[in-house]
């Protein structure tokens, strides 16, 4: 799978993102074309997992949780771009009786969904919870891996998790900030400053990866391979990973205002025509 074709499938994702949430008239937007690097890297060159035949228990595979669930966009973007259900679906995104609601939902019985979530601070604790029970099963060649908001950070839950991960020495477990500074009331240093993430994290004995370029697919890449073989040294690793929301389209870009607004029918067009659409082709409506 060479670099061009996933450049063409990150432009395809966020075509994606951005023609559901204008179909819908709902969802967020922003936070989605920031990450999609991220999501295309870890389930198109990362990840052990088997589409094809998905299990709740991911029993033998590699095991993702999204934790910051508004964007749902760019997850089922790149799960039905994976195999786990059919593109078509995609149009259905956050209509009645949909399987892709606005926050992902186990209940809905949708492929590649483990966890429901949307209420943030929660999935540093279920992946640690997942990554206890790799060990437990003695599928030591399995790791865990999870996305987060920085916005999410202001969550207490997630200190506790952080803490309990580092003293417990979770090693199996990769841990992912979407560090766009941006969230939904204002900028991140606005609303509640974070400091240093990376010492901060170190403290609680963690080992830490910096990318500065998250929107570099090869620079993702790279970062997620070596953090993969951080694992199995004593410690829980995270990756600070420097992306810009709203990645891709000019009036978007690094603009809070598109973290849960959707474009109208003149903006998708001004958006998508700086995406143009590649072989890969768009979802049919």
């Amino acid at each position: 799978m060479n670099v061009r074709y996933l450049k063409n499938l990150c432009i395809q994702v966020r075509r994606d993102i951005l023609r559901m949430v204008n179909d819908a008239k709902s969802g967020h937007p922003g936070g989605s074309l920031g990450c999609t690097e991220f999501f295309v890297a870890l389930y198109q060159k990362i990840m052990h997992y088997n589409s094809s035949n998905f299990s709740i228990n991911g029993k033998g595979e590699d095991l993702f949780f999204l934790s910051n669930g508004h964007i749902s966009p760019v997850y089922y973007s790149i799960l039905a771009r994976s195999g786990f259900f059919s593109i078509k679906e995609l149009s259905t995104f956050r209509k009645l009786n949909s399987r892709l609601q606005g926050h992902p939902s186990v209940h809905t019985g949708l492929p590649g969904i483990r966890i429901s979530s949307g209420s943030l601070g929660q999935g540093m604790s279920v992946s640690i919870g997942a990554a206890l029970s790799k060990k437990l099963n003695k599928e030591l060649s399995n790791i865990i891996y999870s996305l987060h908001g920085d916005g999410e950070l202001n969550e207490g839950q997630i200190w506790e998790a952080i803490l309990y991960a580092g003293s417990r020495k979770i090693d199996n477990y990769i841990a992912t900030v979407d560090y766009n500074k941006q969230q939904i009331d204002g900028t991140t240093d606005e609303v509640l400053p974070l400091g240093n993430l990376k010492k901060k994290f170190e403290s609680f004995d963690w080992k830490v990866l910096e990318e500065l370029e998250g929107n570099n697919i090869e620079k993702v890449i790279n970062i997620l391979k070596e953090a993969k073989n951080e694992t199995g040294k004593g410690k829980p690793i995270l990756i600070i990973l420097y992306t810009k929301m709203g990645y891709g389209v000019d009036f978007m870009l690094e603009n809070n205002a598109w973290h849960g607004k959707a474009p109208n029918k003149e903006e998708l067009k001004k958006a998508l025509f700086q995406l143009p659409e590649t072989s890969l082709g768009d979802y049919p409506l």
